[in-house]
């Protein structure tokens, strides 16, 4: 079993930056690809970027990529997305979730662990 919780959301302006945190315990870290989805407001939650564990290889949603950075401090059993020049169409709660696939995959199904989810809001 594993435990994700999510740290580092909040209210920022358009624009603005944060870095959300997936903290993983239950697990050996180093060998779960992880992941963020989001979901907005009346719409379904939608994949955001993920990071394999075996090669460190990342895979972006398009219209997050080159705003978005995920990453992964394996010695502090963290993963991270950095976000950067904020939208408001980037509202939403943000999940983290892991998997023991090694492949990247975007798809919702193949990830057995989620987190609880942490709030974004971003205001123009």
């Amino acid at each position: 079993q594993v435990q994700l919780v999510e740290s580092g959301g909040g209210l920022v302006q358009a624009g603005g930056s944060l870095r959300l945190s997936c903290t993983a315990s239950g697990r050996i870290f180093s060998s779960l690809t992880m992941a963020w989805f989001r979901q907005a407001p009346g719409k379904e939650r939608e994949f955001v970027a993920t990071i394999s564990w075996a090669y460190g290889g990342t895979y972006y949603k398009d219209s997050v990529k080159g705003r978005f950075t995920i990453s992964r401090d394996n010695a502090k059993n963290t993963a991270y997305l950095q976000m950067n020049s904020l939208k408001r169409d980037d509202t939403a709660v943000y999940y983290c979730a892991a998997t023991t696939v090694v492949a990247l995959t975007s798809k919702e199904d193949e990830f057995d662990y989620w987190g609880q989810g942490t709030q974004v809001t971003v205001s123009s």
